[in-house]
């Protein structure tokens, strides 16, 4: 793959979250990229919006790998119980394990199995590292500890809090949501009279005498903080200052935020965690955030059944047709449109790669140099993946209305990138892309092989007229017909 065009890949703009703008992508050592993406709190299913947020940085993932360079990926597991919104509220995992009537370490267990059958499903491909909060308690411990010993956070009753108010004076917080500190939200809903200000978030959380995950640490049994385990797990395997760190927007604020806070304040810098943050944006249910605390998500299941016929493929396509930067409404209409599409793009595939171009013809028409450049562009503009499948719609055109009239070098190249782009970065499964328009395609496989014999017999009867007829017929459609072969 290595060719002029992949070498394109010094023009990659990215739009970073923390200045607000697109970026030239320059990484942090020349051809690694080290990239950290949120994983999911692994209490119940995930509902379509999550999966989202994971088809979009699959995406990344593997242009980077297109275009030449070692990635790193690592994605968490969040198997602790952490207090996410309210820190008086007993933790997901265990409320799930209560509702279910099993261990909280089975109900991670379960919903992570579902997580990552539901990945292989949409062909995903592994991160490369995938820690578990709970297989990281020391590494969260030390840096609690550190936070201590340097003032910034301060210990009440075995619960531990960052201390805003000292990190604002030293570092800037509020940067990456763009807020002031006076408008920032806390993580908890009700006021903590333990904290010395209300928007002080939790590290570390004394545990009751009910609760049953807790660890062992300096300040007594307890269990840590939401924030704290990304930090830890991220600086463990990709330093204090790396490419990339990405997840959906809601966690920009206050998930990455306060992750921001605690690496800056451990490495003393306004500069640390990573150089890029990428948020994808939120998919919608008539107009309102998909929540599964508010009972108003979509599991993948039972979309992909419905709607889809256990294609995933169109499932990603229904994603992928809009920037990740933009928020997606789900509707029936719009998954039957995403159907249509996919499938357009898919019939053209099968007529390229079963066509064999039969002489070298001067085409004019069209350029497959310069539509490679394109395709090259619109992912390399912040992954404009719609304007990509806009470019696939262009090609699939041509393909199925003039195909004959290409030569053969740019037929080749055209079926390479065609391949490239559907499936190698876009991240199409191969074995059943063909799975709706399959049954579809055996009739007219049937058909075709009949014209065929009905040619064959023509041509014996020297019924010149309607045997030329049928092969241009068949030619217009990829079938290209060796006379030959047929005497």
């Amino acid at each position: 793959m290595k060719n002029i065009f992949i070498r394109r890949k010094h023009i990659l703009k990215i739009y970073n979250s923390l200045k607000k703008k697109k970026e030239l992508f320059s990484p942090l050592h020349k051809n690694y990229v080290g990239i950290y993406v949120c994983g999911p709190t692994v209490y119940d299913y995930l509902h379509l919006g999550n999966y989202r947020t994971f088809i979009i940085f699959d995406v990344i993932v593997r242009y980077f790998i297109h275009l030449g360079y070692k990635v790193r990926y690592v994605r968490n597991i969040t198997d602790v119980g952490h207090l996410e919104n309210n820190e008086f509220e007993e933790d997901k995992i265990l409320k799930k394990s209560i509702i279910e009537g099993i261990e909280p370490m089975e109900i991670v267990n379960k919903y992570t199995t579902s997580f990552h059958n539901s990945l292989n499903f949409l062909n995903l491909l592994n991160p490369n590292i995938e820690p578990i909060a709970t297989g990281h308690i020391i590494e969260q411990i030390d840096m609690i500890k550190k936070l201590v010993k340097k003032k910034l956070a301060y210990i009440v009753n075995g619960s531990i809090y960052f201390d805003i108010n000292k990190y604002i004076k030293l570092y800037n917080y509020g940067v990456l949501s763009n807020n002031k500190i006076d408008n920032l939200y806390t993580s908890d809903t009700f006021y903590n009279k333990e904290k010395k200000n209300s928007k002080d978030f939790c590290l570390w959380k004394k545990a009751n005498y009910n609760h049953i995950m807790n660890w062992t640490s300096p300040w007594g049994k307890g269990f840590p903080g939401w924030h704290i385990e990304c930090t830890a797990m991220s600086i463990k395997y990709l330093g204090s200052y790396f490419d990339i760190h990405g997840g959906g927007i809601d966690l920009k604020f206050p998930h990455h935020e306060c992750e921001l806070a605690q690496s800056n304040s451990i490495y003393n810098t306004n500069n640390s965690s990573a150089r890029y943050w990428m948020h994808s944006n939120m998919l919608t249910i008539d107009g309102y955030k998909m929540s599964k605390s508010k009972g108003n998500f979509l599991k993948l299941q039972d979309i992909i059944k419905e709607y889809t016929n256990n294609c995933s493929n169109i499932f990603k396509f229904f994603i992928l047709k809009s920037h990740y930067r933009s928020i997606i409404n789900f509707s029936k209409i719009d998954f039957k449109k995403s159907e249509k599409s996919y499938l357009n793009i898919i019939r053209s595939l099968e007529i390229l790669n079963n066509f064999t171009p039969t002489k070298n013809t001067q085409d004019n028409f069209f350029n497959t140099n310069d539509w490679i450049i394109k395709c090259y562009k619109s992912i390399n503009d912040d992954f404009n993946i719609p304007l990509l499948i806009s470019n696939l719609f262009e090609a699939s055109n041509l393909i199925k209305r003039s195909l004959l009239k290409i030569n053969k070098d740019n037929f080749f190249l055209l079926k390479k990138y065609m391949n490239y782009f559907f499936f190698d970065i876009l991240g199409f499964k191969k074995d059943n892309s063909l799975k709706r328009s399959n049954n579809k395609s055996k009739k007219l496989d049937i058909i075709i092989k009949k014209l065929i014999i009905i040619r064959k017999e023509m041509r014996k009867n020297k019924e010149w007229y309607y045997s030329d007829k049928i092969r241009k017929e068949l030619l217009n459609i990829g079938i290209n017909i060796n006379d030959d072969k047929l005497q």
